[in-house]
């Protein structure tokens, strides 16, 4: 397996992870001292934060969801440190066999990523949700105005 495919085996590792609920195989495609930022601002350092930071998510308010992601673009800097950069986003367990999450739901995410023997470990996460300017209320008024 190259390093694109290994690393694809592990970001759809954490999709795996998310659907079932398991925040501690989450957490184990992380690096142990990983940092994990999530769309709110909540920072989360090491294996046991991210664990523990996901654990009552998985068993509350995103029980049964899943986590999606497309246009992954993976750029390799070294031979042992990797960043991709993807669009992701949360189908919620009431939203059923829906394709593609809410536009509310929607993030830009940029993880980084090194080599652990034939693995990739994430060593650090950057989710932050999409709101691309010309599609704000200003934006569109600026746009208008400037045309």
């Amino acid at each position: 397996m190259d390093a694109t495919e290994a690393i694809d085996a592990t970001m759809s590792g954490i999709e795996e992870a998310w659907a079932a609920g398991d925040a501690g195989a989450f957490a184990a495609l992380h690096a142990p001292m990983a940092t994990y930022l999530a769309f709110d601002g909540t920072l989360m350092v090491g294996r046991r934060e991210i664990e523990s930071g996901h654990a009552p998510l998985f068993r509350g308010i995103m029980r049964g969801s899943r986590l999606l992601s497309w246009d992954r673009r993976v750029r390799l800097v070294s031979s042992d440190v990797a960043v991709a950069t993807q669009m992701g986003g949360i189908v919620m367990r009431w939203q059923g066999d829906r394709a593609t999450p809410s536009a509310k739901r929607v993030s830009a995410n940029t993880t980084v990523l090194v080599r652990d023997g034939d693995r990739w470990l994430v060593t650090a996460f950057q989710n932050t949700r999409y709101r691309p300017w010309a599609d704000t209320l200003l934006g569109r008024l600026m746009t208008r105005s400037s045309g």
